[in-house]
């Protein structure tokens, strides 16, 4: 009986025509490209510029949990879907209706996803970060945009996206680092060497943050820089 207990089913691999995985295996298959999705999100699309851009917002500010981070994620989120809709309109008519009507197969509608998706990839990445990968890898020049895969072109992508978001953080940092540096050489003149020159910024850097509308200007700012 224990034998009997212990005793693992068979699993078919192959359909009866013994050319196509059995439904299992593409159960599997899916469930573990939606275990993959959160990071093709945060690697190929604009998530990460805006996620970081916005974290800096908030470090400028030195108001450490306002917003939250639930906020600013979500906010990431819903400007990613904003800026990307075009590129998905175009996997979802070229890819995802075509496989989902029997038109064409997982690997065709794979390759036909994969076009836009480089594209826009390809639009923000920089030659150098494109070419350190390319040399690595021991790959020859690429002619065109189809000969560069996925594997060498998604990390030129990020780090190529994490030089921007940091130019466009320095750029946020300065002003507020402007009014710390004031508020801290008005309290030494005035011998309050013991008043902590943050607590006294905080309101003057939130004050020229809404003088200023400084949400529009960081999310019109992320947003043309795509």
């Amino acid at each position: 009986m224990i034998a009997a207990f212990l005793e693992i089913p068979s699993l078919d691999i192959f359909n009866d025509s013994g050319e196509n995985l059995s439904s299992t295996i593409q159960l599997v298959l899916v469930l573990t490209v939606l275990s993959l999705a959160p990071a093709i999100l945060i690697l190929m699309t604009s998530f990460t510029r805006i996620v970081i851009v916005l974290s800096f917002v908030r470090s400028a500010l030195a108001t450490q949990t306002v917003p939250p981070n639930q906020v600013i994620i979500g906010l990431a989120l819903f400007l990613t879907f904003f800026i990307m809709a075009p590129v998905f309109s175009e996997v979802n008519e070229n890819a995802l209706q075509p496989l989902f009507e029997g038109e064409m197969t997982q690997e065709e509608a794979f390759e036909e996803a994969a076009v836009p998706m480089k594209e826009f990839m390809a639009q923000h990445t920089r030659e150098k970060d494109l070419a350190l990968f390319m040399g690595y890898a021991g790959e020859e020049r690429p002619e065109s945009l189809e000969d560069v895969p996925l594997s060498t072109l998604v990390p030129a992508f990020v780090i190529s996206e994490l030089k921007t978001a940091f130019q466009i953080g320095f750029m946020i940092f300065v002003p507020f680092l402007v009014i710390d540096m004031v508020v801290a050489s008005v309290l030494m003149s005035m011998g309050m060497m013991m008043l902590p020159p943050v607590m006294i910024a905080l309101p003057f850097k939130i004050l020229l943050f809404v003088m200023v509308d400084g949400w529009h200007l960081v999310v019109r700012s992320l947003l043309f820089s795509f």
